[in-house]
């Protein structure tokens, strides 16, 4: 049992050191994904109980005073289109994981990095350039406005001040 605690907690550390090249390392965004990190994945899921895709990024935005549909295909429509090479974090991406269009949605990390829920691992953060997700990647979306972004990427103890601020 000792062993198995200090294996997982020597792989959080490892995880949180890949993490902190992000401008959010510091940050709101990074904390809200720390604080549900390998929460289960639970179909229809929006709590802390479990989640499923739109449900995890549903949850993170609200963080932020933005309140998005419960739906992968929905959130893709919303914001702003983002090329794969001008991503920042907090930017929504989408996935064709079904093979009938937009089917899995996460929130972009920085570094080539994304949090999503996964249906095997719960809440957990991937490689976009991971064979699985380079091939099923469909697009990104910011959802978040420059000044949120500043916002919480500069000063993680700020509080949200109001209703959603969308681009």
């Amino acid at each position: 049992m000792r062993f198995k605690l200090s294996a997982v907690l020597l792989g959080l550390a490892i995880l949180l050191a890949f993490q902190a090249g992000s401008a959010f390392a510091d940050s709101k965004l990074n904390d809200v994904v720390d604080s549900v990190y390998g929460t289960p994945y639970r179909a229809a899921g929006t709590t802390t109980k479990g989640f499923d895709c739109s449900g995890f990024t549903m949850y993170v935005f609200k963080q932020f005073g933005i309140d998005l549909p419960h739906s992968s295909g929905a959130q893709s429509k919303l914001g702003q289109k983002v090329a794969k090479d001008d991503l920042r974090e907090g930017d929504l991406v989408f996935f064709n994981t079904s093979g009938k269009g937009v089917s899995h949605v996460g929130v972009y990390v920085g570094d080539g990095k994304f949090a999503h829920s996964s249906s095997s691992k719960g809440i957990t953060i991937s490689s976009l350039s991971d064979s699985y997700y380079s091939k099923r990647y469909l697009s990104a979306r910011r959802i978040m406005s420059t000044a949120s972004y500043e916002k919480y990427a500069d000063d993680p103890a700020d509080q949200v001040d109001g209703g959603p601020d969308v681009d």
